[in-house]
């Protein structure tokens, strides 16, 4: 009852709303956007409450005032009335934000299905629920207005391909969770979309939980005795891609109690010749690897994809760290779980940090 009632009272209140923006759609899920969010560790969005109206910077580039009236935005700012309830994800790490907060009704098109293992999401595609919209540089526009979405998630490092979405006329907002180098600073995110959606609180004690886990194991690799080293990735189409030392994943690396190989001041990284990496890397104590790799990966078939992978020390020492995509959720759960991740990558390299019977959820060692 209570669901209906607030259903009602927001069809009142935002029906005819006018001006410059985006417009509130009816919908279901109930608002708790008195809550305050304070911005700890991402540095792509700040967040300023000015006079009822929550004003939003992304980045240098971006502006927009989330407002619940149909007053007009001020200068500079783009107004997106919310609670919204109709919006596109095109990214994974997007997509992880609305399932953290329980808001996939919210979800109207992704740009596809692959290494997509939510059933949910899986089951609402099948429905009509959420529709395929297309690749990037490939939009289906007439799929885009079909699906009516208020405003539309983008990440600008993509290909392309907006600019025939931007003749629809709806709002494009970025979401930058991908540039962010730490951890916690990309699961943060989960308060930005918290925001659209009128979910702020749940989003609040949702990181909170994140937050506290995270940092406390943290602090029990800080003082450990032996700190191993680790490599990333593997060979691709002649090249090596390895991620930058001030990396999210690197981050990560130390904050579980090991080092990456790579010590630079890169974020993304670069691609390398095998003889730069192996340079690098010979001696390092792990090897961490994440792919798609159809069926059982094994170490037969590390060796196969490139003959000297069986140089490394790691290789030898049967320490590959593996994940698979096609049969784990990683994209969809690790940008807004790093705690688990953390705890993952813990458990080999101090396992008697963890408890003794830990099931990893992502990483294993592989066999």
């Amino acid at each position: 009852m209570k669901k209906i009632a607030w259903m009602i009272v927001a069809a009142a209140l935002f029906v005819g709303c006018k001006g410059k923006g985006v417009q509130q759609a009816q919908g279901d899920g109930e608002a708790d956007s008195t809550a305050a969010i304070t911005v700890k560790y991402a540095t792509g969005f700040s967040v300023k409450d000015s006079a009822g109206v929550r004003l939003v910077n992304i980045g240098e580039k971006y502006h927009f005032a989330l407002m619940k009236s149909d007053a007009d935005a001020p200068e500079g700012y783009t107004r997106i009335q919310v609670p919204i309830t109709r919006t596109i994800c095109m990214t994974a790490l997007q997509l992880s934000n609305f399932t953290a907060l329980d808001a996939h009704d919210v979800v109207k098109g992704i740009t596809g299905t692959k290494n997509l293992y939510n059933q949910d999401i899986l089951q609402r595609v099948k429905e009509g629920k959420i529709v395929k919209i297309g690749m990037e540089g490939n939009f289906d526009t007439e799929i885009v207005l079909a699906a009516n979405p208020q405003i539309i998630l983008i990440s600008p490092s993509k290909r392309g391909g907006y600019d025939a979405i931007k003749e629809t006329g709806i709002t494009l907002v970025p979401h930058l969770g991908y540039k962010e180098l730490d951890p916690l600073g990309q699961a943060e995110w989960i308060k930005f979309v918290g925001m659209l959606i009128g979910k702020e609180q749940q989003a609040n004690e949702v990181f909170a939980g994140i937050e506290s886990r995270y940092n406390a194991l943290k602090e029990k690799t800080q003082n450990v005795t032996k700190r191993p080293t680790v490599l990333s990735g593997e060979m691709h189409y002649g090249n090596w891609h390895a991620v930058g030392g001030k990396n999210y994943l690197a981050q990560i690396f130390r904050d579980a109690g090991a080092d990456y190989v790579i010590d630079d001041e890169e974020t993304s990284g670069e691609d390398l010749e095998f003889e730069k990496m192996y340079a690098l890397a010979a001696n390092a104590d792990y090897w961490r690897i994440l792919n798609s790799y159809p069926g059982e990966f094994s170490y037969e078939a590390l060796k196969a994809s490139e003959p000297r992978n069986e140089l490394f020390k790691a290789y030898k020492e049967k320490k590959v760290i593996y994940c698979n995509m096609k049969q784990t959720a990683y994209y969809e759960i690790s940008p807004v779980r790093p705690d688990v991740l953390l705890k993952d990558f813990v458990a080999i390299f101090h396992p008697e940090l963890v408890e003794s019977d830990y099931k990893p959820t992502f990483y294993r060692l592989l066999k």
